[in-house]
């Protein structure tokens, strides 16, 4: 990586993330902490205000804006072909704000005009309409913190209704599955979005344990995946 894209890689950080420490600069980026110090220096002397604060870390001045977006053809290429995936696969009103998101940075890049017809790397295929409904009910459930109820089938064919409580949605290139709380099971369970036949607001509120966040199923499931890994014996050694 350029120098030139570092220095752009770390003041992104630290307006994202501010205060942020010398440390956790060093890992996010991939260099060493003495890296960091000239790095924020050579900003400093550049007319970036970045302060930094003893036991704290730096932040930047608040009526502090970013330059001109710049990007390469092969950064463009990722965001052309990203958007597009979105679009091609979210729910409706996601879709259209990725393609929005796409017009937007177009009309602000610098040295480069965005056609994504002259685009060399395409996302085939599209998610069927029903399952781009369950999505937007899944999205909003999220972010409002509601229980559902649904119906759904396993990949055996066995069919219940379930009450969960949704907690992410996550893409695995071609399939969507949300990360959830089954109140049934008093666990978590992944459900694939399109196995499941209809959904429903439920009455009762989402769970208000605080336990039972994105963060918690996150750390379920990478020890679900550590157990996993550790046991299987077909790998070579």
């Amino acid at each position: 990586m350029r120098k030139a894209d570092r220095l752009f890689q770390l003041v992104n950080l630290i307006r994202v993330h501010q205060p942020i420490s010398a440390e956790r600069l060093a890992s996010r980026i991939g260099v060493s902490v003495r890296s960091i110090y000239r790095y924020i220096d050579d900003l400093s002397f550049s007319g970036i205000p970045i302060y930094g604060t003893a036991g704290v870390g730096y932040a930047l001045d608040a009526d502090f804006e970013m330059p001109p977006l710049t990007l390469n053809k092969l950064e463009l290429d990722a965001l052309m072909l990203g958007m597009e995936m979105l679009s091609a696969s979210a729910d409706n009103d996601l879709g259209a704000a990725a393609r929005m998101l796409l017009s937007k940075i177009s009309a602000s890049i610098v040295h480069h005009k965005v056609d994504p017809s002259s685009a060399k790397i395409r996302a085939l295929g599209t998610t069927p309409s029903l399952t781009r409904g369950h999505l937007a009910i899944l999205r909003n459930a999220i972010e409002n913190a509601q229980a559902l109820k649904i119906i759904y089938t396993s990949l055996d064919g066995v069919v219940s209704q379930r009450l969960i409580s949704p907690l992410g949605l996550f893409y695995w290139g071609g399939k969507w599955t949300v990360g959830s709380w089954c109140s049934g099971k008093a666990a978590y369970r992944d459900f694939r979005v399109d196995r499941i036949a209809s959904i429903a607001i439920a009455q009762q509120p989402s769970s208000d344990n605080p336990a039972l966040d994105l963060q918690a199923y996150m750390r379920h499931q990478a020890s679900q995946w550590k157990a996993i890994t550790t046991t299987d014996t077909t790998l070579s050694v």
